[in-house]
């Protein structure tokens, strides 16, 4: 089983490696049939490995990595419940995802380069998931921002793409600061950073009832968890992630990369346990994020980017489960978000391909009759995150904000408001997108179906968006959380008790009635604003002019940043540059001494007249100055 559990992230380096060395001379067809099938086959040993858990856990140390002192750093995997399904999700939807795109990007330019890289994301993201020790999660942790930064970029040539990529990574950095800073506190404390050496010591010291060192290790860790998963303050970088490829967006952006805060808190689980005042943090930054994303979400133009909210907004939810210590409930969206916003994407992505890369919802339209399998396929995908009943959207949406209500009636309202916000866009996606008059006849003219390596992930994700729900049906509404079951012996590693069950307290069933119609009341609303196309909307719209211009421009956020961050930053790196760069570095370091030497042998060059008589006065004061010297 060790060599089995070595091969899931090997295999993905492994493609990586080949595709950047041959790929460019093998060509289109070789590259796909590496780039997918090594994902497919780690997706495979992912399920086989899965099936010998038996509720159990695998662990495997291959060496020892790092030993300095006190600190030990096995390089070790680790395959449980918890990672399994990580894995499970990476490669599932990692392969469909890698197979829809050799038919979406089988005209672009550095076809090879684009596979190479995401083999090497997924190689990354499997580390992180599995990785024994926080260090070796942190090198995943870093690995997957370094893909995201040149897969947001792969349009390199577009200055949209590049400064999209610049700001994903330095937005990210600034997270990072806070996981290193978190790792080294929990090393002086528990003076380890493996996982399960801290897991086993975490039942030893009491929760905290004030701000202690555990709280501050936690929040450090959750500061990173803001800049991977795109929460407030930290959400910025995300929207303009998609100037990517679609399919980038919809396995780094949505269904793996952005998840890794949620899995880093779960992993942890037990330690956030014992710092209350961090899981308050938590659940109140996740309950904004989820509410303030959502009306962004309200008015943008472009599909994908109106995806991308959504996408915040959805973590927003997840984090909301876990500060309310509902991490059963948290990973549960998790899991079942991958499969729908995965597939909401690549639909998206095949009606951009289809009205040849247009991606304003403003001309779009009437589209269910050129594109039937993307349409019903995406109408899965909209049901499951306006959380229709029965879906697995409601399951999981449900069970965090009833989770939500027993914290705070607050979170549980914010949370309600932004499941409005969100059947509202989606419906408006939707509509705009598939019913009425089309609104660009040219490019609805030549609409068509995508080729089958696209249509078929399309039909597979939707399958797994439906069944995703049989893992976690919660018990306040007539179910088996099945998935709280599962994930247990991960979320309680080392701690003696058991999880604690969900006292249902109050009316769970009357809660998730109160949210769910009140969702679908909005997302009829968004229906029948859109559905005779953009002038009823626009006449609602005139009515509130100068909340339709702050929703619409996201709040002038980015506009604020640049005025006041950015500019200062600007600022001082300009002055920096002059001031340490060109006059100390250059200016002295470098061409002062050019410089000296010039002026020492122009100088110089004034006493070679070649004339005999000026040597011989020269030679006469010499002789002098001697005598003057020697004799007084």
């Amino acid at each position: 089983m060790s060599n089995i559990l070595a091969l899931i992230p090997l295999l993905p380096l492994l493609g990586f490696i080949f595709i950047g060395l041959f790929g460019k001379r093998l060509g289109r067809l070789t590259v796909s049939i590496v780039a997918v099938g090594l994902v497919a086959l780690s997706f495979i040993f992912s399920v086989v490995a899965f099936a010998h858990l038996d509720g159990g856990r695998i662990a495997v140390e291959y060496a020892e990595w790092m030993s300095v002192g006190e600190l030990k750093v096995p390089f070790g995997l680790v395959f449980d419940p918890l990672s399994g399904l990580m894995a499970l999700v990476i490669t599932g939807i990692g392969a469909l995802i890698h197979l829809y795109s050799v038919g979406y990007m089988a005209h672009e330019e550095g076809y090879a380069r684009y596979f190479a890289y995401l083999n090497l994301f997924v190689f990354f993201m499997l580390t992180l998931v599995l990785g024994s020790s926080l260090p070796l999660l942190f090198v995943g942790w870093e690995g997957v921002g370094l893909c995201s930064y040149l897969l947001i970029g792969f349009y390199f040539e577009t200055e949209v793409a590049a400064a999209a990529g610049l700001k994903a990574f330095l937005a990210n950095r600034v997270g990072d600061l806070g996981m290193i800073i978190g790792m080294m506190v929990l090393f002086a404390f528990f003076h380890t950073l493996t996982v399960s050496d801290i897991l086993l010591q975490v039942g030893k010291p009491s929760p905290e009832a004030g701000f202690g060192i555990l709280t501050f290790a936690t929040l450090m860790l959750f500061v990173g968890a803001i800049g991977k998963s795109a929460q407030i303050p930290l959400y910025i970088w995300l929207p303009d992630a998609m100037a990517g490829p679609t399919p980038v967006s919809a396995l780094i952006h949505a269904a793996t990369m952005v998840t890794a805060g949620i899995f880093m808190v779960c992993r942890l689980a037990p330690l956030f346990q014992l710092t209350p005042i961090t899981l308050t943090v938590i659940a109140w930054v996740g309950g904004a994020t989820a509410l303030f994303a959502a009306t962004i979400g309200l008015l943008q133009r472009d599909i994908k980017k109106v995806l991308a909210y959504s996408t915040v907004s959805q973590l927003g939810y997840m984090f909301l489960g876990l500060g309310a210590s509902g991490f059963a409930a948290g990973f549960f969206h998790l899991f079942t978000h991958a499969w729908f916003k995965a597939l909401l994407f690549l639909g998206a992505g095949s009606v951009i391909m289809a009205m040849h890369h247009e991606q304003d919802l403003f001309k779009m339209g009437g589209l269910k009759s050129k594109l039937p399998v993307t349409f019903w396929t995406m109408a899965i995908a909209t049901l499951c995150i306006i959380g229709f009943p029965g879906t697995s959207g409601f399951a999981s949406k449900d069970e965090i904000l009833y989770l939500a209500f027993l914290k705070s009636p607050v979170l549980w309202a914010m949370g309600v408001a932004g499941a409005c916000c969100t059947a509202f866009y989606m419906a408006r996606l939707f509509t705009l997108t598939f019913f009425g008059e089309p609104r660009d006849a040219h490019a609805f003219e030549h609409a068509k179906e995508s080729p089958r390596t696209m249509i078929l992930p399309l039909a597979v994700l939707a399958a797994g968006a439906v069944l995703a729900v049989f893992l976690g049906w919660p018990t306040a509404f007539g179910g088996s959380f099945r998935i709280e079951k599962l994930l247990e012996p991960a979320l309680k590693f080392g701690q003696s008790k058991a999880l604690e069950a969900v006292h249902h307290e109050g009316n769970p069933i009357l809660l998730a009635t109160i949210s769910t119609l009140l969702a679908l009341g909005s997302a009829a609303f968004g229906y029948t604003t859109y559905r005779g196309g953009l002038a009823v909307a626009a006449t609602r719209a005139a009515r509130f002019p100068g909340l339709h211009r702050l929703v619409l421009a996201k709040y002038y956020v980015d506009e604020a940043l640049e005025a006041t961050l950015y500019a200062f930053i600007r600022w001082l790196g300009n002055l920096m540059w002059k001031l340490i760069d060109v006059i100390l570095i250059d200016g002295v370091g470098v061409n002062g001494p050019g410089v000296m030497t010039s002026i020492a042998g122009d100088f110089t060059a004034l006493f070679q007249t070649g004339r005999v008589r000026n040597y011989t006065f020269g030679m006469a004061l010499g002789v002098l100055a001697l005598l003057y010297i020697f004799l007084t």
